[in-house]
């Protein structure tokens, strides 16, 4: 880690959103100017809390979270505000100065160059792919020039060119940079340090060191925990086997088992808090649409981007999906995946077709789709044509989303939280087709192996956009859709 001024400090911090349930208790840590953290913890630990809490936006109910004064500070957020949509690329970059800025378009080209995009300054927010528009949210805070660069899940809906892209400009980054990230290769190629918030504890631990290499520290060292406490358990245990005999003697050897109650109350004293891993969902099964028979869709044209013009592009022959069939649709930020997926899910896409009755779960990639302003029960709930409360929470504990979380409105979920509600929701819906537009958005990088076994093993159909090879490597897809090739 850099040997540079410490920028950011937090102190004893204690922070909670709802009393009965503590973010951080005592939070400690401290960021050197210049170094390159990843803060990483299990899905609603509160790592979007630390950058609220450095920012400003809220406060600590106790203890310190210091900025170096003086410090300018910005952040990439996961998602465009609906507000600036309607505004052009020129308006969103000029609500950040309070004067006008006569070297703007010059400054705005900068940014854009360097997160990969090019686009006129008089094209409006809303015209952008759900990929674009997490450029132009990392461009939003590039121009700032910020001290300290707060980057909330950057890599989600880029494509692979511009995964690599960031990942260059982050390394060369002269400043600090704060990321929040599931994507373990981006993370590696430029961290020099990690906060793990452990949810567990509600404290933050700090490891210098590229994030590989602090994984294997934290699970070496959750492994020491368990061996010292389980050989703490034998001897505790066979004291108390004695103890047990002993006490019901006469004499010394009552004496002796109170020797041993207070060994035993030491060794218990002892015992280390183990660090328990991320909790990863378990293997799940979403059930299908059971009487759908023959082609699910059948796809004859589509709608694509093309230098910012639309055009649609006739499919031949046409691409129909089965049951048991995968179609992955590819191509770059831009073209119209998301556009096209939309459509085909709203029914509105011209030259496509699903098949009558056939039930359709949709993952959008910015959770659209999901009502923020009702509790996570009632988003679970409306899937079933009859619900049954304990299937409800049943279901809602085999994604990590206990009786208490699903009280809460969804809009306060954390993102990985909505993400893995979506599931959920699927495994209640029971849909025949599933239109998933990336479904790893969001997702612990632990349970992304678990949910690509769930849709292999999916008995519908599935229409796929993702730009995690790896995670595509692990389904099955029998034919592949290349907007950019049509």
């Amino acid at each position: 880690m850099s040997q540079e001024n410490v920028i950011i400090s937090f102190d004893k911090v204690n922070f909670a959103y709802n009393p009965n349930k503590p973010i951080l208790e005592e939070a400690s840590f401290s960021v050197r100017q210049n170094s390159k953290i990843t803060i990483m913890g299990q899905n609603g630990a509160g790592k979007s809390t630390i950058f609220k809490l450095i920012t400003k936006e809220i406060k600590p109910e106790s203890g310190q979270a210091n900025v170096s004064l003086g410090s300018t500070i910005a952040i990439a957020t996961q998602v465009m505000k609906p507000e600036n949509l309607e505004k052009t690329i020129e308006e969103f970059f000029a609500q950040l100065f309070d004067k006008k800025m006569y070297d703007l378009p010059k400054r705005i080209a900068e940014v854009l160059d360097i997160v990969h995009l090019t686009a006129p300054l008089d094209k409006k927010i809303k015209q952008f792919s759900g990929g674009q528009q997490a450029r132009l949210l990392l461009a939003y805070a590039l121009i700032q020039k910020p001290d300290i660069l707060l980057l909330d899940e950057p890599t989600n809906n880029l494509d692979t060119a511009g995964i690599d892209h960031l990942t260059a400009f982050l390394m060369a980054y002269p400043k600090t940079c704060l990321v929040i990230s599931h994507d373990a290769n981006f993370l590696n190629a430029f961290t020099d340090g990690v906060l793990y918030l452990d949810s567990f504890t509600q404290k933050v631990e700090q490891y210098v060191g590229d994030y590989y290499n602090v994984l294997g520290e934290i699970e070496a060292r959750i492994e020491r925990e368990r061996a010292k406490n389980a050989q703490l358990r034998r001897s505790i245990q066979d004291r108390k086997d004695k103890v047990n005999f002993f006490a019901n003697k006469g004499g010394k050897m009552r004496a002796l088992a109170s020797k041993l109650r207070d060994q035993i109350e030491e060794a218990e004293e002892n015992m280390v808090d183990e660090r328990q891993e991320d909790k990863t969902i378990n293997d799940f099964t979403i059930p299908s649409q059971p009487e759908i028979i023959g082609p699910m869709v059948e796809i004859k044209s589509v709608g694509v981007m093309i230098e910012s013009v639309p055009v649609h592009k006739a499919i031949s022959p046409a691409i129909t999906v089965r049951k048991k069939q995968r179609l992955l649709i590819k191509g770059p930020n831009g073209i119209g995946k998301s556009t096209l997926l939309h459509a085909l899910a709203s029914g509105t896409e011209e030259g496509a077709i699903i098949t009558p009755d056939v039930r359709v779960g949709y993952y959008r990639q910015d959770f659209s789709g999901l009502d923020f302003d009702k509790t996570a029960y009632q988003a679970l709930e409306e899937m079933m044509p009859n619900p049954w409360n304990q299937e409800i929470y049943a279901t809602g504990a085999q994604f990590l989303l206990s009786s208490q979380i699903l009280k809460n409105k969804v809009g306060s979920l954390s993102e990985g939280q909505k993400g893995l509600l979506c599931y959920a929701r699927f495994v209640l819906q029971k849909p025949g087709l599933l239109i998933m537009d990336e479904p790893t958005n969001h997702i612990n990088f632990r349970h992304l192996p678990i949910i690509a076994k769930a849709l292999d093993d999916f008995e519908g159909a599935i229409i796929l956009v993702s730009h995690v090879p790896e995670f595509v490597e692990q389904i099955k897809i029998d034919q592949v859709l290349d907007l950019e090739t049509l």
